[in-house]
């Protein structure tokens, strides 16, 4: 039986189907999925609760009824042998369907057996995803929505693959070819002599423990009507391992460090899809990268650089590296290509997991209309941010009897800290009238689900990708 069809099922309806199957739960919980042999023959159908009240939700509430239901659906099929082909009834809301359903199909693995790994990174030839996923009837809001997941599949692998397949050079190289072909996209791969040139040595600080090469990437993206229009500046960090440096971490979960560049994965990510969705917008992503290790030149506690901007900045610990690498990207995206907004994300501090967890992404920023943009656009996708206070209160924190400023504040208030000492490198928001909106997205939270969603396996979420392009979708 190699073809299925999925639609979702709102329990008020009548469906003799539905009503064939022993009864459970009433009525039954959204994503709970009945899967039906031959309706008609040698074909499946997977019926998927939209659960009670579904006919009273509206708006986000009812987009993410529909994302659960088909991705529960989806990942029924999926596990079901000699299924290839799947029809999608996505009418109720093609985007959020067909976002869900590719979200849905996504699994990580590099194990060899029972199939080869689609992961793999010495495959000669690419392999297929095991569904194939379509509408009932096509639109462009449902291919849309594959081009969000899609994207965010992307900086899933990018995140999940370990750091000795994923190093900074590896990265990019990874990037550049998922851009090719896309149209009004200029990639510039700098190296290490490039930024001691420019006088990043808060970054350069970083890498002094690792063998790897370190690498800035810069994406260059003109799809203004003109391509003189002030860009958007996005800045994602870049730590393609985070052991701690000298300030080294416990060794228990430390191999989830290889996706401390989920904020790099991330913009490049979003870059990616609002190219290829050509949307009307100019757009600077630059992501610096490296490993942060602790080798005989490593930096350490006590050290203190001079950052691009001539602050100086004490390092009190190592493993407050995120923060190093992002400070001379972020004031080399403000100065160099002032930028009218400035993103940047990161897995910054494990003090934003502790406070939001998993669901919420937090935001700091120095604009209102800013934050109500992103606040939007993230509850569009259900990839959600909270505001977090960037208060200049907590300024005494990271200052320095030595340095302008020191790299860590302590563990009270620890994100808000890591925020405000980002803020000190971003060029433009000063004054009444600042040219620059900036805002600070940390995703330490988010890098990762412990639990399977309905549309999301266990491990690494690739968020903040689908919000990001959303903003830049809406900023038409």
């Amino acid at each position: 039986m190699s073809t299925a069809r999925i639609i979702p099922h709102d329990p008020k309806s009548t469906s003799e189907l539905w009503a064939s199957a022993p009864t459970g739960e009433k009525p039954a919980k959204v994503g709970t999925t009945r899967v039906f042999y031959n309706t008609p023959p040698k074909q499946l159908t997977a019926l998927s609760s939209l659960g009670d009240g579904f006919e009273k939700k509206t708006g986000t509430a009812k987009r993410e009824v529909v994302r659960k239901a088909v991705g529960s659906a989806v990942k029924a099929v999926k596990a079901i042998d000699g299924v290839k082909d799947v029809k999608i009834d996505a009418s109720l809301d093609p985007h959020a369907a067909a976002v869900a359903a590719h979200l849905a199909q996504y699994s990580f693995t590099l194990k060899t057996s029972p199939t080869p790994s689609r992961f793999d990174p010495n495959l000669k030839e690419p392999i297929p995803e095991k569904l194939t996923l379509s509408p009932e009837q096509s639109s462009e809001e449902w291919d849309r929505g594959v081009v969000y997941a899609e994207s965010q599949n992307f900086a899933r692998t990018l995140m999940e693959l370990p750091a000795n397949i994923v190093t900074p050079t590896a990265f990019t190289e990874r990037v550049k070819s998922a851009f090719a072909g896309v149209d009004n996209v200029e990639i510039f791969v700098r190296d290490e002599a490039w930024a001691e040139e420019k006088g990043m040595r808060t970054f350069l600080s970083v890498t002094h423990g690792t063998a790897e090469p370190a690498k800035l990437l810069e994406i260059h993206y003109k799809g203004a009507p003109s391509k003189n229009d002030t860009p958007v500046a996005f800045v994602g960090k870049g730590i393609t391992f985070d052991s701690g440096g000298i300030s080294l971490k416990p060794s228990a979960a430390m191999k989830l460090m290889r996706g401390d560049m989920g904020g790099a994965a991330s913009v490049v990510s979003a870059t990616l899809a609002i190219a290829k969705l050509k949307l009307p917008v100019n757009l600077i992503t630059i992501t610096p990268l490296t490993e942060n290790l602790p080798g005989p030149s490593a930096t350490k506690p006590g050290d203190i650089i001079y950052a691009m901007n001539g602050k100086t900045v004490e390092v009190d610990n190592t493993d407050a590296e995120g923060r190093l690498v992002l400070a001379d990207a972020i004031y080399y995206a403000s100065s160099e290509y002032k930028p009218h907004t400035l993103i940047d994300v990161a897995t910054l501090t494990g003090a934003m997991d502790i406070a939001l967890g998993d669901l919420y992404s937090g935001v700091f920023t120095t604009s209102d209309q800013l934050w109500d943009q992103l606040r939007v656009a993230g509850e569009t996708e259900f990839d959600r941010f909270w505001r977090m206070p960037l208060d200049e209160d907590y300024g005494p924190q990271i200052y320095s009897s030595n340095a302008d400023l020191c790299n860590t504040g302590g563990r009270p208030a620890g994100s808000c800290t890591a925020a405000l000492f980002l803020k000190a490198f971003v060029e433009g928001i000063d004054g009444d009238e600042p040219s620059l909106k900036w805002a600070h997205i940390d995703i330490a939270g988010t890098m990762e689900v412990t639990r399977p969603t309905p549309y999301l396996e266990k491990g690494m979420t690739g968020r903040s990708v689908r919000g990001l392009i959303e903003y830049v979708r809406n900023l038409q």
